[in-house]
């Protein structure tokens, strides 16, 4: 389902990056999954293109970060970015639940100021979670610490039942983005 919705996108997503938000289509960046293995997240480009390369440490994001264009304000929005995660899915990279992947310099600096956080990297990462649902949106260490609560309840309590509510909650969470338009 996750791949037909990037095969319906991408055409309209293309068209719209050429319009409003010229650079790459695609985003890739390392992050810490599983047993603190490192993958490569997929994902259409938000932002402006970063500016060095090299460097494969960003900022954290901001709610309202100016690196975001406007085009890809309403990718995030619509979660349309997160679709080429699908890819990460079909290798085994991430599962459809779990706790976010996060890039491997904030693993490193998480890790030294919360303890236990390394705990979360005990499951595969998902490109939906627990503390996603209760949480949402945040970009600090305090943010960190407040979703890392609900990743341990997900890794206390997870069982399939409890992966298809989180599932049903961010669908419907979806349906609601639709009705506030």
């Amino acid at each position: 389902m996750l791949g037909l919705a990037l095969v319906v996108a991408v055409p309209f997503v293309a068209i719209g990056n050429l319009l409003g938000n010229r650079g790459p289509l695609i985003y890739s960046q390392p992050r810490v999954g599983k047993l603190g293995e490192e993958f490569r997240i997929h994902k259409l480009r938000t932002m402006v293109p970063h500016r060095n390369p090299d460097s494969t440490a960003t900022p954290w994001t901001a709610e309202h970060d100016p690196r975001v264009t406007p085009f890809g304000k309403l990718l995030r929005k619509l979660h349309i970015d997160e679709l080429p995660q699908a890819a990460n899915i079909l290798r085994g990279d991430l599962s459809l639940v779990g706790p976010r992947p996060e890039q491997p310099s904030y693993v490193a600096e998480l890790s030294s100021a919360i303890p236990f956080y390394d705990y979360r990297h005990l499951v595969k990462p998902g490109l939906t979670g627990w503390a996603q649902i209760n949480l949402g949106y945040t970009s600090d260490a305090q943010g960190a610490r407040e979703k890392l609560q609900y990743e341990f309840y997900y890794l206390r309590n997870q069982s399939l039942p409890f992966d298809l509510r989180i599932v049903v909650l961010t669908l419907r969470s979806f349906v609601a983005l639709g009705r506030t338009r």
